[in-house]
């Protein structure tokens, strides 16, 4: 069964439009990761960037402690938010590109340019108890070197799908770059999540790609969850990815 995990960053962004700066306010994206749980999520997804532009420590720290589901921190591979890792012991990090002046992650990141730097993060995450998954492009250079780092999981990157979906040409050309990828992770002995982009009209689109194991998905489902409440769009992403056969 393909897994969704749901990125809950949107709705602290919500909140901080109102109330930046400050120790309160609403909407509260923890609510919004008990909502998302109850109604089926597999999994609730936090970005912990170094700006703190929306989710904040104290986000992050309670969802820790109330989920009973997988807490998934993306992060960028620096000391200070390495250090919150390994104190709040995540079930996994997904480990990041990160860039100040983006408005969201804007491609995958360099794992064949980082490759000591990502092992000696990985290794103090795994000894945690912590595992690790890098969010990298459908590169077949970035898959092997996701392996020689010695992730546990790749997330691929699927912004570049989602951007051309509306192209059949170019996007059944990214469709053919996550299926290689996807075989390339599974040979190696990598796990295979994907995400970013992705909505109610392209995911079916990914059940050509094999080998997924969760889909991590938000502002599709925050953006629907102004129509129809946060729990009834959790629940139509499901439905969407029931046919998945991987």
């Amino acid at each position: 069964m393909l897994k969704l995990g749901v990125n809950i960053d949107h709705v602290a962004t919500v909140r901080e439009a109102r109330y930046h700066g400050q120790n309160r306010g609403e909407p509260d994206p923890v609510e919004a990761a008990l909502i998302c749980e109850q109604a089926g999520a597999h999994g609730i997804t936090v970005h912990l960037r170094e700006d703190r532009r929306h989710i904040q420590d104290r986000d992050v720290i309670r969802l820790r402690g109330v989920i009973k589901t997988r807490l998934n921190l993306e992060m960028a591979n620096t000391p200070e938010i390495v250090a919150f890792a390994l104190k709040l012991k995540p079930d996994i990090v997904c480990v990041v590109p990160e860039r100040r002046q983006e408005l969201t992650t804007e491609g995958g990141l360099d794992a064949a340019g980082q490759k000591e730097a990502l092992k000696e993060a990985r290794k103090r995450l795994n000894d945690s108890g912590i595992e690790v998954s890098l969010f990298i492009d459908p590169e077949p250079q970035q898959v092997e070197a996701s392996a020689s780092v010695g992730a546990q999981f790749i997330e691929l990157h699927t912004g570049t799908f989602a951007e051309h979906f509306s192209e059949a040409g170019a996007r059944d050309l990214e469709i053919a770059r996550l299926v290689a990828a996807a075989r390339q992770a599974r040979h190696l002995g990598l796990k295979v999540n994907a995400g970013h982009g992705l909505n109610f009209q392209n995911v079916p689109a990914l059940g050509r790609v094999p080998h997924l194991v969760e889909l991590n998905i938000g502002h599709s489902l925050v953006s629907r969850a102004i129509s129809v409440g946060l729990g009834e769009a959790v629940r139509e992403m499901l439905r969407a990815m029931e046919t998945y056969r991987g």
